[in-house]
């Protein structure tokens, strides 16, 4: 089997970029300020529906295996080793994230819960180009607005602002009300992504500087 070209370099993409994604969402957490779209969607649904039967755990990993199927027919193609690593190893990593973060800043500011924030925003969406740019595998959430982008031609800034709202608002509907943390990330993580596709994962991975 032929490896892809710039194979090593994809490595190093992925691997970083579920590491930081990772570790981002630890962030996330510390700083109170709301779930990403993709939480506030997967922890209102089971709140709503599900909390009295099954515990969160399991949901996700059942609600991601169910999007993984979906992925299988429409994004065949962005799956791989990185989307496995995002099913079944984030959640280890994320809590390593919070139990350093908390022997640190125990009971953090509003300052230093505004900078968890910004670091959490920033980390995310870089580390989320990182790893879609590597084209190793995605997430099975991230795969989505990729594949709606590239099929229907429409700029994957706003595709990927539509799908986070969309996830917003069932949460929402469901009964998580989101923080300005969810908010910040439903309208600013694809543009966010966007931009760090094309000041740093694509001349990365080709080596050739986007004018």
């Amino acid at each position: 089997m032929q490896l892809p070209e710039n194979f090593k370099k994809r490595i190093i993409m992925t691997t970083s970029g579920v590491t930081l994604c990772a570790i981002a969402v630890g962030f996330f957490k510390c700083s109170n300020f709301g779930v990403d779209p993709f939480q506030c969607f997967a922890q209102g649904t089971w709140g709503h529906f599900f909390e009295k039967t099954v515990s969160f755990g399991p949901y996700y990993t059942i609600l991601s295996a169910l999007l993984l199927v979906l992925d299988l027919f429409i994004a065949r193609t962005y799956m791989g080793a990185a989307t496995l690593v995002n099913m079944f190893l984030t959640g280890y990593i994320v809590d390593f994230t919070c139990v350093v973060i908390s022997r640190f800043a125990p009971a953090p500011t509003l300052t230093l819960r505004i900078l968890f924030l910004a670091i959490a925003i920033l980390v995310m969406c870089f580390a989320s180009s990182l790893y879609m740019t590597s084209n190793l595998g995605v997430s099975v959430y991230d795969a989505i607005p990729i594949v709606i982008s590239n099929r229907r031609k429409l700029p994957f800034r706003f595709v990927r602002i539509g799908c986070d709202l969309l996830c917003v608002i069932i949460g929402t509907l469901t009964g998580l009300l989101p923080g300005i943390g969810t908010l910040i990330t439903a309208f600013f993580m694809g543009p966010l992504i966007e931009y760090f596709n094309h000041t740093f994962s694509e001349p990365f991975l080709t080596g050739k500087k986007n004018l």
